[in-house]
């Protein structure tokens, strides 16, 4: 794993940059942003992909496979933390002198002299920034962004404005958030994750507060999130907005029905707007008054945001319908943390009826996997009907003895309700068999397991056939 220099001195202009995995779900947006920006592009990855595919069609040099020949004569190499250290081409930029850039580097090199809006948590990131970026766009902004995922309805998860608004999803998995200049900073929820990075709880409630305080302008942080309550009396900042259920929040949400996509009333300054979004997930109710407080202060009409917030219909890999087979539906979902499994389960919930919830969890990383085994467990055996654990996708990690997805599994109490399969064909056959009409199949993980859904529409149309 490859963690960025944050004491590096940004370079002052790049005239050809190459992405080190470039097909990544944030690198694709940031490259795109190059480009936009009348920058050349050439980039690499392990395997051909939609964001592959769709960069090449935009002109990008992009090669299927590492080698140092496929720098050619860029002047920066832009790299993604999970990247190991013996890559041939980060081998080569190191001998050959050229600048190397984390990709929270490029991004804050792109966002230089914005108004910085940079959405932060444990979890919701992508959705919440998604929201923003929809709303800006909605109401005539015209904001730059890079998200995590392709937003619904602006089909893409990076773009070039025109206004001085940049709206970023901040990564805290490394500390790179800290790196940004930020004007506004919200702050949706803390937990003690990537504790592999902070190596403990307490400097991850650091570096948040670091983060919060160098905002200069607002910081928008939540009055629900037990690890955002912790911070909220060390930011010293003269301008702290709370958004949440709590009676202290001050942009308030009460009234939340959940049976089908969620809606919510949003009290602000003593005026109440009623919202409805397309989208299923208490969660969601409190992103969006976290992205409404940002609009409020960036000048919409609170009004005109509550609105526009509506016109969000998701991201990515994020509760993502793909297909219904004899009336059964697959989805798809990032989720990689028990907090965020439980919100897309409930989520689920409330929109399957009578069928059942199956969730085809792939755990990330070995060091995850082997701290927060129990409480995927747990959290998979209380919110879905019937579980399938694949194996683990060890990302950045190198393997860890005896650390598989079966340390999940063999720690459901009902064992009857979990199967361990890490083949996923037979994983893929297994859930078509025993799926019927009106559940909902939902793969779960921010790894590969998304790869696995073609299989599981083919097995399913075998089923039905």
């Amino acid at each position: 794993m490859i963690k960025p220099d944050l004491t590096m001195t940004l370079p002052e202009t790049i005239s050809r940059a190459h992405f080190v995995g470039i097909g990544g779900s944030g690198m694709n947006g940031i490259a795109r942003l190059f480009l936009e920006a009348g920058i050349p592009v050439s980039g690499s990855d392990r395997a051909e992909s939609d964001y592959t595919r769709a960069l090449r069609e935009l002109g990008v040099d992009v090669h299927i496979g590492h080698d140092a020949a496929n720098v050619g004569d860029a002047d920066t190499l832009v790299v993604t933390g999970a990247l190991w250290q013996d890559n041939p081409e980060y081998q080569y930029a190191l001998a050959h002198g050229i600048p190397v850039l984390h990709r929270s580097q490029a991004l804050a090199w792109l966002a230089r002299g914005s108004r910085l809006v940079a959405v932060a948590g444990a979890h919701g990131k992508s959705g919440t920034t998604g929201m923003i970026a929809t709303a800006l766009v909605e109401v005539g902004a015209d904001p730059s962004f890079v998200n995590g995922a392709v937003i619904e309805g602006l089909e893409t998860s990076a773009r070039h404005g025109d206004s001085d608004v940049f709206v970023i999803e901040a990564d805290e998995s490394d500390g790179s958030f800290l790196l940004y200049d930020t004007a506004i900073a919200l702050i949706l929820n803390i937990d003690d994750d990537h504790l592999d990075h902070y190596g403990s709880y307490d400097a991850v409630e650091d570096a948040f507060v670091t983060f919060a305080n160098t905002a200069r302008e607002i910081v928008v942080i939540s009055a629900d999130d037990d690890g955002a309550r912790s911070i909220t009396p060390r930011i010293a900042h003269d301008h702290v907005v709370t958004f949440g259920e709590s009676a202290q929040a001050d942009v308030r949400v009460t009234g939340i029905t959940t049976d089908g996509p969620v809606a919510f009333t949003l009290g602000w300054r003593g005026e109440e707007y009623r919202v409805q979004l397309t989208v299923p997930g208490r969660h969601l109710a409190h992103n969006a008054a976290g992205a409404f407080a940002v609009l409020t202060h960036l000048g919409v009409a609170p009004d005109a945001a509550a609105t526009a917030l509506q016109t969000f219909g998701g991201t990515h890999r994020r509760f993502e319908l793909h297909d219904t087979i004899g009336g059964i539906s697959v989805y798809d979902d990032y989720a990689h943390h028990p907090a965020e499994v439980r919100a897309v389960l409930e989520a689920a919930r409330t929109v399957v009826g009578s069928g059942r919830i199956i969730a085809v969890h792939q755990p990330h990383t070995y060091s995850r996997t082997q701290r927060l085994a129990q409480e995927f467990a747990d959290t998979l055996e209380r919110y879905a009907d019937e579980t399938v654990v694949l194996d683990v996708f060890g990302a950045r990690e190198d393997p860890v003895p005896g650390v598989t997805g079966e340390l999940v599994a063999e720690r459901f109490r009902d064992r009857s309700k979990v199967a361990y399969i890490p083949d996923w064909q037979q994983a893929a056959d297994f859930t078509a068999e025993f799926a019927r009409e009106g559940d909902f199949v939902i793969t779960l993980g921010c790894g590969n397991v998304n790869l696995i859904v073609p299989q599981l529409l083919e097995s399913l149309r075998r089923s039905n056939g």
